[in-house]
């Protein structure tokens, strides 16, 4: 049985009903109870059945629950719940199996950050949880993520993640791959992206209206600054990511339908391994399969497509095509 938030709201309400002296507890008593809780959390709530008013005692009574010991009192027809120890309260256990392995769980996507500057409490809270909740073995790693821990700048990530959530702003030094030397600008930094093991700051410059991004890996230096913070009042990031591939996103672009024809060998990896959601497939025969994708082109969907080399070709738009067959044509003079 997995454990939602609807699950938890009714497994306290069995426990505040089982753990009152004051009131008896049938049945009907306890479904109700479980329903006003589920209606004061969601509002107009249909509420449960008798039948998961069942499933959810027998939950908490098994060792995957609470064990929890229930004394019930005859009355005629009526039998009334309540624990067999009045001072329990699940309230007053640490955790139970199930909720265990959702912790073991956790530990893996936190682990995901252990090593990053400012991050190592997460290995030194996951040391703790584990010896004081029994969850012996969880550290040992079964999944791995794509990281580099070499990675320049990863240094700033704790910093520019606090400075996120506490809305500070912050004076960066910043030397682009084509600038001589460092520029220093006022930033209001708003979210962190990774793309291709890098990772992205973006953010708004005093200096500009729009949205920029900036390569921790280029960042030199970060002061905190006095300046009044500008809030992100207008873009959802999710859905700023949504038509394009990577980080880079430019302005006034028009969203372009791409024909990729794609070699019969490759094609189940692209079937299966999309390279946008907006992927569909258009024809297929013996020898190749045509494909579709809409996005905003950029530099990542070039460096994506041309990693495949000849396996795959752009069929259109024209413009597109040209742009692709152009740095082809330019890669192919290194070796002439």
């Amino acid at each position: 049985m997995s454990i939602n938030k609807n699950a938890i709201v009714r497994y306290h309400k069995l426990d505040e009903c089982f753990s009152n002296p004051g009131k008896n507890y049938g049945i009907p008593e306890l479904l109700e109870a479980c329903n006003e809780a589920l209606a004061e959390l969601k509002g107009g709530s249909s509420g449960i059945s008798r039948r998961q008013l069942y499933d959810d005692i027998a939950f908490m009574e098994s060792s995957q629950g609470w064990s929890i010991e229930l004394e019930k009192t005859r009355d005629g027809r009526r039998v009334y719940y309540r624990y067999a120890d009045p001072h329990f309260s699940i309230r007053n256990q640490m955790v139970n199996p199930m909720e265990a392995e959702q912790l073991r769980s956790a530990f893996l996507v936190l682990s995901r950050f252990k090593g990053m500057p400012q991050f190592e409490w997460i290995e030194e809270m996951q040391i703790r949880l584990e010896d004081a909740l029994g969850l012996k073995g969880s550290s040992k790693s079964i999944v791995g993520f794509e990281t580099n821990p070499y990675l320049k700048g990863l240094n700033y990530f704790g910093r520019l993640f606090n400075a996120i959530i506490n809305k500070q702003s912050l004076n960066i030094a910043y030397q682009g791959f084509r600038q001589e030397r460092p520029s220093t600008f006022l930033f209001f930094p708003w979210y962190l992206k990774q793309y291709n093991s890098r990772w992205f700051l973006f953010g708004r410059n005093k200096e500009y209206d729009s949205i920029v991004n900036l390569a921790l890996d280029r960042i030199q230096e970060i002061e905190e600054s006095s300046h009044a913070f500008i809030e992100n009042t207008s873009i959802d990031f999710d859905e700023y990511f949504e038509d394009i591939i990577g980080v880079t996103l430019f302005e006034n672009q028009e969203l372009t339908k791409i024909r990729l024809k794609v070699d019969i060998s490759l094609a189940p990896y692209i079937k299966t391994k999309p390279l946008h959601g907006s992927q569909k497939i258009v024809d297929q025969t013996s020898n190749y399969a045509i494909f579709s994708i809409e996005v905003l082109p950029n530099k990542e969907l070039d460096s994506l497509l041309l990693s495949f080399g000849d396996k795959i070709e752009v069929l259109s738009p024209d413009g597109y095509r040209e742009e692709i067959y152009v740095q082809l044509r330019n890669s192919l003079e290194h070796y002439n």
